[in-house]
């Protein structure tokens, strides 16, 4: 590990293990160039775009070191739309935070992810969370409400003589490791993390299915790591994300998939994925441009809400851009019940999918990972009810039986287009799920975080299904560090 400064002399620590150098020493000597694998703590007074800070990051990312910040963290701080968007994004907590501050401005001191105050602890983790710098400075000002209104890297040299054994602890902690008492595992290859949160209502994958992942993914020479939504600071540490959770753009899924691919990890579900499969809108217009058969559909605004009965008929089907699990699904049979559902989805989003029902027995859902089939499925209507989940008033789902079938048995038109679905998406892994009805196969969705539970999706490969997504991200890690290598 490296910390690069501009003046050595005003760094003010030693941190046993950890190597000070100058910037200048950093940039321009080759040895320092041809070390592999280090990671670079960048402490450099300024962050300018073509300062000598700047330069540290960005030459570390083309040596394959591991930078803190990196370009996209620098980008970030320097863009005020995301400096607001995160604001608004900690609201809440900042408002809670703050809520004691006299004054109308103030600042928070943030030194790897802590603060010297407790009741700015959560405040200042979140920020070091979105915002990875190792010395970071936040303001505030309050018109009516605590905003954040910039944010950037605190010069070694005003770091107050008070702050700095604080700093020395906390400094020491973040480069020991991850914290004392942590038991040594074998060696393995790479790092692999998984995110996945107790608290998602509909998780893909169960926590048997998460311990087989677990346990394949040290059979291919991976060290796998289940990691939650407060450990995004954390992401460079691994060589890989394996997201396990319901994914949605405005959402942290969204944002550990984008820093982890800017850290150059390997990500399923990488961000591009995620903003593809997510919206219905967008897969609708890119399956119809692209030749593959869907359910007739259309595009609903407030301006063309009429027209719906006599493109569709009733009953039809309305689908709010984000939904999944059957949420933000409904039935409607005749152009009240339209308008109802349209009048409040309508103000979240301006477009809406609506589309001709199909009446099924089953939905088929065809695994696809690295463009060929790895299971299929036939999920059955939930008993008396038009979709695989029923959602009940007091919040919990119940769900038709599945039957999985062996890949070969699945019809082949069925097959045919789920892959031509899927490859418009991406390689990675996905669930596609089509209705099928005279002979001919129906696109309903493409997702990019598919159900993989223990005792339904696995019940004929068994452990291999598992082996076979974690070997794909052997071979995808392999890759890009070969990739990297290059001159």
């Amino acid at each position: 590990m490296l910390i690069v400064v501009n003046d050595p002399k005003a760094w003010p620590l030693h941190i046993p293990g950890v190597e000070v150098i100058d910037a200048r020493t950093y940039l321009t000597d080759a040895a320092y160039g041809q070390r592999r694998g280090i990671k670079v703590f960048n402490l450099c007074r300024s962050y300018r775009y073509q300062s000598t800070g700047y330069y540290v990051t960005l030459l570390a990312s083309a040596r394959g070191h591991r930078p803190l910040p990196s370009i996209s963290t620098i980008q970030d701080m320097r863009t005020q739309s995301i400096v607001r968007f995160v604001s608004e994004d900690l609201d809440k907590l900042i408002q809670t935070s703050l809520a004691r501050v006299q004054s109308d401005r103030f600042v928070v001191s943030i030194y790897f992810g802590r603060n010297l105050a407790k009741r700015y602890e959560r405040l200042a983790t979140h920020l070091f969370n979105l915002f990875q710098a190792p010395l970071l400075r936040a303001y505030f000002v309050r018109n009516g409400r605590w905003q954040l209104r910039r944010i950037g890297a605190i010069p070694v040299g005003e770091i107050p003589e008070a702050h700095r054994p604080f700093l020395l602890d906390v400094a020491t902690r973040y480069f020991s490791g991850r914290g004392p008492g942590t038991p040594r595992r074998k060696k393995f290859k790479y790092d692999l993390a998984i995110l996945a949160n107790k608290d998602d209502a509909t998780p893909p994958s169960d926590e048997k299915a998460i311990e087989k992942f677990m346990k394949a993914a040290e059979n291919v020479g991976l060290r796998p790591e289940i990691i939650g939504p407060d450990d995004y600071a954390r992401i460079a540490e691994f060589d890989a994300l394996f997201v396990r959770e319901t994914t949605q753009v405005n959402h942290h899924t969204y944002r550990f998939a984008r820093r982890a691919t800017a850290e150059g990890l390997v990500v399923i579900d990488d961000p591009e994925s995620i903003v593809r499969c997510t919206n219905k809108v967008y897969l609708s217009e890119l399956m119809t441009r692209q030749g593959v058969t869907i359910p007739r559909s259309m595009v609903v605004h407030k301006d063309n809400i009429d027209q719906v009965a006599h493109c569709l008929g009733f009953p039809c089907v309305l689908k709010q851009p984000d939904s999944s699990f059957s949420q933000g699904v409904v039935q409607v049979a005749n152009m009240q019940e339209l308008r109802d559902a349209l009048s409040g989805w309508l103000q979240d989003s301006d477009l809406v999918i609506a589309q001709e029902f199909i009446s099924t027995p089953f939905d088929w859902r065809i695994g696809i990972l690295d463009r060929v089939p790895i299971y299929a499925c036939k999920y059955y209507m939930a008993r008396n009810h038009w979709q695989i989940y029923k959602n009940e008033s007091n919040g919990k789902s119940i769900a038709g039986k599945a039957e999985t079938l062996p890949v070969e048995l699945a019809p082949r038109h069925v097959l045919r287009t789920a892959l031509k679905a899927a490859n418009l998406i991406g390689d990675g892994l996905y669930g596609v799920d089509l209705k099928e009805i005279h002979g001919k196969a129906y696109l309903i969705e493409v997702n990019d975080n598919p159900s993989i539970d223990a005792g339904v999706e696995d019940a004929i490969l068994k452990d291999e299904l598992y082996r076979r997504v974690m070997s794909s991200f052997l071979h995808r890690i392999d890759r890009a560090k070969a990739e990297a290598a290059l001159p």
